[in-house]
């Protein structure tokens, strides 16, 4: 690709698969990758070690002041994430993260507290980032915009196994019911909620392997820059 800098915006519902793809094509076209639910999982988790329902929004927002969020890239490309100086990357996976981080998504004071923070890493360099509302909200002018999904069994049953090679394995029937709240949530959230950008194209993964995933999100890109 050429050196003009430009952006890939991917949303869609959780375990689509967002961030295992965003992470390959950033690897294979040598940009950054930015992964904006890493970013509110991070301010779910501070909320839930400090003991905060996520739906105390009063309680979020006052907590917002004394939270430091930081992205820092490894020499392997990844990102890690710290909180308060801590790295939490590991600490933000834990399936009970995932409602905090659903609820404390729909307070419009956080989105607005981490915006100019996503927009900034966009306007330094090329990137493709992925989350709920990046081509809607975040980076509506993105050079590319891909919604990405599949059908929710599916996404259950690939979480499911992300799951267990994490060591922390969930019966499928949980993971499903999970992923069906964190769906509706999403999508039913007052503040930026859920939904395919009218300039968005769509790739469903249901019936696809990790390989021709990556191979179909790449051909879009590839078109939408004309290379």
């Amino acid at each position: 690709m050429d050196e003009t800098i430009y952006s890939v915006a991917v949303d869609g519902p959780s375990g689509a698969g967002k961030s295992t793809l965003a992470k390959a094509v950033a690897a294979e076209l040598g940009i950054v990758y930015v992964d904006t639910g890493a970013i509110y999982r991070s301010i779910g988790y501070e909320i839930f070690r400090r003991g905060i329902d996520p739906k105390d929004t009063a309680a979020v927002i006052e907590a917002l002041p004394e939270i430091h969020i930081e992205m820092r890239y490894g020499e392997d490309g990844l990102q890690r994430m710290y909180l308060n100086g801590d790295d939490v990357t590991a600490e933000i996976r834990r399936p009970e993260i995932s409602m905090y981080a659903s609820g404390v998504s729909a307070i419009g004071e956080v989105r607005a507290f981490l915006l100019n923070m996503q927009r900034d890493l966009a306007k330094k360099s090329s990137v493709i980032m992925d989350g709920r509302d990046i081509g809607t909200v975040v980076l509506p002018n993105a050079d590319v915009k891909i919604y990405l999904t599949a059908s929710v069994e599916m996404r259950a049953k690939r979480r499911m196994l992300e799951l267990e090679k994490r060591g922390t394995p969930q019966p499928f029937e949980e993971v499903l019911q999970q992923i069906e709240e964190r769906d509706w949530a999403d999508m039913h959230r007052d503040v930026a909620p859920l939904r395919q950008a009218e300039d968005a194209v769509v790739v469903d993964t249901s019936a696809l392997n990790f390989e021709e995933s990556l191979a179909q999100i790449l051909a879009v890109i590839r078109r939408g820059r004309n290379i």
